[in-house]
């Protein structure tokens, strides 16, 4: 697939935004093709999707929310190649559950700047302790989505006993947590991470938006990974 900008249809400003970030795709190209480790999806692959993802950006990026274009691209250049690869079949589970948990962080990132963008913290002090926050979610993000059974190890090898212990561990703590989450938060949780729905399945079965159900999945994370830093 090749995917290019239309001079005929684009206007300058497009243009000049796409082609000034075409960095990103190979920068997140590489990336992705590092997590997922898979033969059978290309860097090429990829980085077809990433241009994708970047002229989508280009084109519906709006200057007055507040957030620059690189970061704004940056995500949905980085969605597009999710996207991309979830159509393909046959692929390793373990391959869709780091694709998940690479969606996970995204999307904690993305409720974090939404929820925060017009509320700067007021003192040093709030500052850290919403960083501390964020980046622990982005985290947790990563450690849920990314667990896998102990048969889709990334580099093909058995795991140590210590691995599937702590794999084990993590998991059962985890669970315990999600119990005690409120009703909808526990649900979405439950059906994203151990019901295999995307996250837009999950958020539509209770009757939200996507973008409500990206902030009740922040806020979940952000309920997790305080239970795990408690229990640390």
């Amino acid at each position: 697939m090749s995917v290019r900008p239309r001079p005929d249809a684009d206007a300058p400003d497009v243009l000049a935004r796409f082609r000034s970030e075409l960095d990103l795709v190979d920068l997140n190209a590489r990336q992705v093709a590092r997590r997922i480790a898979t033969p059978a999806v290309t860097l090429d692959d990829l980085r077809s999707f990433g241009r994708e993802g970047l002229l989508q950006a280009a084109r519906s990026f709006d200057g007055s929310r507040g957030v620059p274009f690189r970061r704004w691209a940056n995500v949905r250049i980085r969605g597009a190649m999710i996207d991309g690869v979830r159509q393909w079949g046959h692929l390793p589970r373990r391959v869709y559950h780091e694709l998940r948990a690479i969606a996970a962080a995204d999307d904690v990132q993305g409720a974090f700047e939404e929820e925060h963008a017009a509320t700067p913290a007021t003192t040093p002090e709030a500052a850290d302790r919403r960083l501390t926050s964020y980046l622990a979610g982005i985290a947790t993000a990563i450690a849920v989505g990314s667990m896998v059974a102990h048969e889709d190890i990334a580099d093909g090898r058995d795991p140590s006993p210590e691995e599937l212990a702590a794999k084990a561990e993590l998991v059962a703590q985890v669970k315990a947590i999600v119990l005690g989450l409120p009703d909808a938060e526990r649900t979405l949780i439950e059906r994203h991470y151990f019901g295999d729905e995307t996250l837009d399945q999950a958020a539509a079965s209770l009757g939200l938006s996507k973008s409500w159900g990206s902030r009740l999945h922040a806020r979940a994370i952000e309920r997790i990974a305080r239970e795990l830093r408690g229990k640390g």
